[in-house]
């Protein structure tokens, strides 16, 4: 099958690659003909030192290399994604299968990824989410991985499922979308407060409480936008989750980590070197929770680190002296 992956990062990489050893006509698309003529003379992405690009990888800055394809994947960074799918769109095959594997949920709008997609291309192509535990750098060495695919369209979510699929990656389905978007793009916000806690030298007791309420926020949220609670306990939510924050692949708990230890957040952005996606995740979700009446109080204290200058061990004192409450949030009978 014809395929063209939009974004030529580490997870765009990893994926063309997946994609081409899986049999398929694959074209890695970057946004700049710098990126994709430094692609082709190295042959070898430089976030993924070690990974060889075979000559068989088309490598491009032409859009309309989108043309006559069967599916196209969307990994281009969170805020990249409306205006991407915008330029695609006249060029696109009817009935063409649009993949986003980007992580996030718009700024000005809240919109989840898929929503986004959707408000640019129309009705005509059937949009997948995919999803999951899933770090480029190991994806791209071939270990072995299990993510999402989520459509309301099964058919697209199935196709998406075998094209992606071999015995080192593994895809499950789910017509959950809403659930799948939230757990990708909040567990981000989370991953960034479990960084600052190992900057601070908190301890393993501190970020096995911080991972589980925060999954309990997240859940929270995805369930009072539509979402399926089950969800949150899958490869899309927990398992995200725990790659996230334990991780040193993750660049939103080594961003986390320069916070903790005192590096003023947008410095700690900029020394990371690449987008951060829970740094801009966190007011997001802050909108979303807002909007929609939830509880999320590690959210808002992230935005209060990040944004308003809080030192981050005055919110774990105040974090940890809420009034008392039920864990599951029920009532005695």
């Amino acid at each position: 099958m014809r395929i063209t992956v939009l974004g030529s990062g580490g997870w765009g990489t990893a994926l063309a690659l997946l994609l081409l050893e899986n049999g398929h006509d694959v074209t890695l698309w970057s946004y700049m003909e710098s990126e994709s003529s430094t692609l082709r003379e190295k042959r070898e992405n430089p976030v993924l030192p070690g990974v060889p690009l075979p000559e068989t990888l088309r490598l491009t800055a032409d859009l309309s290399c989108v043309k006559e394809c069967s599916a196209v994947v969307l990994a281009t960074p969170s805020f990249a994604v409306r205006s991407t799918a915008a330029q695609v769109r006249s060029l696109l095959a009817p009935g063409t299968v649009i993949v986003s594997v980007s992580k996030g949920v718009e700024k000005d709008t809240s919109l989840t990824l898929t929503e986004v997609i959707r408000e640019e291309v129309g009705t005509r192509f059937p949009i997948v989410a995919l999803s999951g535990p899933s770090h480029a750098e190991e994806v791209g060495r071939g270990v072995p991985t299990a993510v999402v695919s989520a459509s309301q369209d099964r058919q697209a979510a199935e196709l998406v499922q075998d094209l992606f699929m071999n015995r080192r990656f593994r895809v499950y389905t789910s017509s959950d979308v809403v659930g799948v978007e939230i757990g990708a793009a909040l567990k981000n916000v989370i991953a960034l407060c479990a960084g600052a806690c190992d900057g601070l030298g908190c301890g393993d007791n501190t970020k096995a409480a911080l991972m589980t309420r925060g999954l309990t926020e997240i859940a929270r949220l995805g369930v009072a936008m539509g979402g399926r609670k089950e969800t949150f306990a899958g490869l899309a939510g927990l398992g995200d989750l725990i790659v996230t924050c334990t991780s040193m692949h993750s660049r939103n708990r080594r961003c986390g980590i320069l916070i903790g230890q005192g590096v003023p957040p947008q410095q700690a952005v900029k020394e990371i070197g690449m987008v951060v996606e829970g740094y801009y995740a966190a007011a997001n979700a802050k909108t979303l929770a807002d909007k929609m009446g939830v509880e999320m109080p590690i959210t808002q204290a992230t935005c209060q680190v990040l944004y308003e200058g809080k030192d981050p061990r005055s919110v774990i004192t105040e974090l940890m002296t809420r009034d008392k409450k039920h864990e599951s949030e029920e009532s005695w009978v």
